[in-house]
């Protein structure tokens, strides 16, 4: 041993070991990719982030341009073919927010509305998904009950509220039935193109394996035709929501809609403007809680997207 190496052993003779050993293996010193990205998967608010940054700023431009556009229009009266001289200036509407506020009138028509959306909106998920399902599977049920279907989709909803209002007892009733109609159509027409385009190899695999129909059902045909099923669930929830505010304007006594449409009547044009931005509200949160729900239930979906990225 060198008189530097052992001055180097006397001050830190864990290091002088180290070096007597020689260098470290490459294993040892390169670092594995979970190890690298053990910090990130600790924080998942950051992880987050990294994933979603860029499209939540994208969101926040798009509504900020959509409010400049409609700050500009009113503030300057603009007239070009578009006539912004009536429309409401956003402190116009935000001033209308506090005021209505003031009451529970306007809170209780929110809350008409919600109720009705679920009540309309549960009954056509049950019943939109069963019968997909069945006339997508068996060829029975298709040849007995799509032609039924298929003569009465193409009437709008609100074609329906004359006769909902002489079929039903009560307004709210019709009502509630015609949000059914509109959100009931898009669930069955996704949910039988859900189970058409499952591969029929993996059907013939689960019967080969003994599967019964419950079993199929239940492993591979639902699970199969989810994806699809919850693209009718976000279609249906769109349609449900304009079939719910025509419905209150042209019968409803209570509900945002008809709180809408009485502003209208009674020109004012602020209340118009916050009816219009509550109903895009609503919609926009029943539909992300469609798509939370949807990657909850089908957490291979959120996979996909991402390899796709």
């Amino acid at each position: 041993m060198s008189t530097v190496q052992a001055l180097r052993k006397k001050a830190d003779p864990v290091a002088a070991d180290r070096e007597a050993d020689g260098p470290a293996p490459l294993a040892a010193v390169i670092k594995s990719p979970q190890e690298i990205q053990a910090p990130a998967a600790r924080n998942p608010a950051l992880l987050w982030l990294r994933s979603n940054g860029v499209s939540m700023l994208l969101w926040v431009i798009s509504i900020a341009i959509l409010l400049g556009i409609w700050y500009i229009g009113t503030r300057y009266k603009l007239e070009f073919y578009i006539r912004f001289t009536n429309v409401p200036t956003p402190a116009e509407v935000m001033q209308k927010v506090v005021e209505v506020n003031k009451s529970g009138k306007f809170m209780l028509n929110i809350g008409i509305s919600v109720r009705r959306i679920l009540i309309g909106f549960s009954i056509a998920v049950i019943l939109g998904s069963l019968l997909g399902l069945l006339i997508g599977r068996y060829r029975v049920m298709r040849d007995l009950l799509f032609p039924i279907c298929e003569v009465l989709r193409p009437i709008p909803a609100i074609a329906w509220v004359p006769m909902a209002i002489m079929l039903w007892p009560t307004n709210e009733v019709s009502i509630v039935f015609i949000t059914f109609l509109g959100s009931f159509f898009p669930i069955l027409i996704n949910t039988i193109h859900g189970v058409h385009s499952i591969d029929p190899v993996l059907i013939r695999a689960a019967r080969s394996l003994g599967a019964s129909e419950f079993r199929l059902f239940a492993n591979v045909i639902l699970p199969g035709a989810m994806p699809h099923i919850f693209t009718g669930f976000s279609v249906g929830m769109g349609v449900a929501w304009v079939s719910l505010i025509a419905a209150e304007m042209i019968s409803g006594q209570f509900g945002i809609g008809y709180f809408t449409w009485e502003a209208y009547s009674l020109v004012s044009y602020a209340e118009i403007g916050l009816g219009m931005i509550t109903i895009g509200v609503l919609g926009l949160v029943c539909s992300g809680a469609i798509q939370i729900i949807g990657r909850l239930l089908m957490p291979w979906s959120t996979y996909a997207s991402a390899e796709k990225k």
